[in-house]
């Protein structure tokens, strides 16, 4: 399995729709080619099959391009193909059972929400990222829990790359970052725009801008 040296930049995860395999498998490379540094596969509404296949798929183009793939949820099939981690929200199995499953190289991320008990939680369980949010207005998800950029600066103690989710545009992004998010994660941002290898480029240039301040 790939592990990167670090987690910083921007965490491009899949939209939960109907579009051809194939032309998902553009637009990840597509964000790849625009910065992404991590990519997960989020599918809740395809079948066992058709998720695997588009796991495999999503795999090898990941791995040409040496980016980590994250599998939303489901610890089987990330076990299955060999993907480089998983990512487990409220309802999913516990840090401890899924790292038993994927080694200790996998890379497991949780969903904290805006719970910091969660992401204490977590960080003792073995987790290797911590994600929370939303932190703006989401159409992904419309009603989600609302977070804080404190509470990403009071995270900062548990010693774990952060990942700030919901809503994030290249335009309220860089509070987030100086709040302390390593990763911004973005769904329609990136996917939902005309020009995907654009729209990652224009999030990645926060980190730049990040890094120079």
């Amino acid at each position: 399995m790939l592990k990167p040296q670090y987690l910083s930049g921007l965490y491009a995860i899949t939209p939960d729709s109907n579009c051809p395999p194939a032309q998902l498998i553009q637009q990840v490379a597509a964000a790849i080619h625009g910065g992404a540094r991590l990519i997960q596969y989020r599918a809740k509404c395809a079948s066992a099959a058709e998720r695997r296949a588009t796991a495999v798929a999503l795999l090898a183009t990941c791995r040409a391009a040496q980016i980590p793939l994250i599998i939303n949820d489901d610890v089987a099939l990330a076990a299955a193909i060999g993907a480089d981690g998983v990512h487990l929200g409220r309802d999913d199995p516990d840090p401890r059972a899924a790292r038993a499953q994927l080694g200790d190289a996998a890379l497991i991320g949780v969903s904290c929400y805006n719970a910091p008990a969660r992401a204490t939680a977590a960080a003792q369980a073995g987790a290797t990222y911590l994600a929370f949010g939303s932190f703006f207005p989401s159409p992904t998800k419309p009603a989600a829990a609302r977070a804080t950029p404190e509470l990403l600066t009071a995270a900062r103690e548990l010693g774990l790359p952060l990942v700030a989710i919901g809503g994030i545009t290249p335009h309220n992004g860089s509070v987030l970052l100086a709040a302390g998010a390593q990763m911004l994660a973005v769904v329609s941002g990136v996917f939902d725009q005309p020009d995907i290898t654009a729209a990652a480029r224009a999030y990645t240039s926060l980190f730049s801008q990040e890094n120079s301040a």
